[in-house]
């Protein structure tokens, strides 16, 4: 076990990583500073030179997905540039990259927690909305943005619900197939 200056080798960001990998693994209840420190072979005292507590550290994690799976994908998605349907084909191929594994840990947390229940609702309005967002640049009405926009969003929240499917390439060909028929306007 590292003892020797272990709080300076370690960072915030490390400890928010594991956190967020552990909450994949086996969710939120096995998200507690002894076990991510013997994990991460280092005492207590690294973790609380950069957390106060525990729900500091899982405040973090929430923080860092919502930067990871929301914020960043969009950013990515925006500086590509191009059209409303290049940026949607984009923002789809970035969404299958995913496994889910964390996504959906933190729908599992949110059914037992109201905070989090909110926080999580808050983070798919804004997927939703800059998906309907596309839409609409491509030329759908308001009510026929949205009904695509949750067509496909509902479809990859199911998908990690259910599993995803090792086979990239076929996902990628899947969600470029949804693209198309989304996309076509009559």
């Amino acid at each position: 076990m590292v003892k020797n200056n272990e709080s300076s080798k370690l960072t915030r960001q490390d400890w928010i990583n594991q956190g967020l990998k552990t909450l994949a693994e086996s969710g939120v209840e096995t998200v507690r500073v002894e076990p991510l420190a013997k994990l991460m072979g280092v005492t207590k005292g690294s973790f609380y030179w950069h957390f106060k507590n525990r729900e500091d550290l899982l405040e973090a994690v929430l923080q860092e997905w919502i930067k990871l799976q929301t914020h960043s994908i969009i950013e990515q998605v925006e500086e590509i540039g191009g059209n409303a349907t290049t940026k949607l084909l984009y923002l789809f191929e970035l969404a299958v990259q995913d496994d889910g594994h964390v996504e959906n840990a933190i729908r599992a947390w949110a059914t037992n927690d109201s905070k989090i229940a909110d926080l999580l609702t808050q983070v798919d309005q804004r997927r939703l909305d800059y998906t309907k967002d596309l839409f609409l640049q491509i030329g759908f009405a308001p009510f026929e943005a949205m009904v695509r926009a949750r067509m496909v969003y509902y479809a990859l929240v199911g998908e990690f619900t259910i599993g995803t499917r090792s086979d990239q390439a076929e996902r990628l060909a899947e969600i470029r197939l949804q693209h198309a028929i989304l996309t076509h306007q009559n």
